[in-house]
């Protein structure tokens, strides 16, 4: 019997819950370092891939919530849109059990993290 229990958390009650990003970061480096399909079993590669979906989903509402704050045609909101139109697309896509879903979703955790820190990088002001 297993001690882990799974996530479900369908009206989004937990949005403002912290996520562990450095753990996050770690596990994307470790999936997107792995370049043997069969470096990672395929029960593995699902879990590894839901996880990331997950974390993909709450780090996308932080980008769209700091985004939304910003003029409409700001650049970094235009960008940062573009960037969440792509991430709906990716997380549309169907989980496989597969080492390249599992870093096509790794990919996506580290394409928000990326925006999401130029949002919260305070733009400097002109003399």
């Amino acid at each position: 019997m297993s001690s882990h229990q799974v996530l479900h958390d369908p009206d989004g009650l937990l949005d403002d819950v912290p996520l562990d990003r450095e753990r996050h970061q770690l596990l994307v480096r470790a999936v997107l370092a792995v370049t043997d399909p069969a470096g990672l079993a395929p029960a593995d590669c699902a879990q590894i891939a839901l996880q990331l979906t997950g974390h993909a989903r709450v780090v996308a509402r932080d980008v769209e919530r700091l985004a939304g704050q910003l003029p409409e045609h700001d650049g970094r909101r235009v960008f940062s849109e573009d960037v969440l139109e792509q991430a709906r697309k990716r997380l549309g896509l169907p989980l496989e059990p597969t080492l390249r879903c599992a870093q096509g979703r790794a990919r996506l955790v580290r394409d928000l993290y990326a925006r999401l820190d130029r949002l919260n990088t305070p733009r400097p002001v002109p003399d």
